[in-house]
């Protein structure tokens, strides 16, 4: 549980998810990293992007800071994961130029930075960028989403997430 403050106490009943980046949603189930797909991390949601700008998918406790992956904790103790492209961890951060840090309160949608698609692209690899709820089993009670396939903008609500 994080502290709230003025700017925070909107935040505490933020069950949404949001888009963190503009593209097609996809299921979780038709990622092509079978980690992901199987859910083998927790239940979540995919988008392919096709814009640069990225933006929070919760209102949370910035917990995880690394350039491919960001983690965030809700005031209702679910815990999501950010997860730009797959496999991106071999490109050591270069496309990634993050602007949070580890303990910073985020709104859904706030900025956290940008996204050089093209180079992971020319690096070979898949641009789908995944938002993970890495407790699911113990802290998940529902999740509904927008149906899959549809275009969305950063920033848009594509679901809820309850916590139990």
């Amino acid at each position: 549980m994080f502290k709230l403050g003025k700017k925070n106490k909107a935040l505490q009943n933020d069950t949404k998810l949001y888009a963190p980046v503009t593209g097609q949603l996809i299921a979780l189930e038709n990622v092509s990293d079978p980690v992901f797909a199987q859910k083998i991390m927790g239940d979540g949601y995919a988008i392919e992007p096709s814009d640069s700008k990225i933006v929070s998918p919760v209102a949370g406790e910035v917990t995880v800071m690394q350039h491919h992956a960001i983690g965030f904790k809700r005031a209702d103790g679910l815990e999501v994961l950010l997860h730009l492209g797959i496999d991106t961890v071999s490109l050591n951060g270069a496309p990634f130029k993050i602007n949070v840090s580890v303990g910073e309160i985020v709104e859904a949608g706030e900025s956290l930075g940008q996204a050089d698609w093209e180079q992971v692209e020319a690096a070979g690899l898949d641009k789908t960028t995944m938002v993970i709820i890495t407790n699911t089993a113990d802290k998940l009670s529902d999740l509904s989403l927008k149906t899959a396939d549809v275009p969305v903008t950063a920033g848009d609500v594509v679901g809820e997430a309850t916590s139990k």
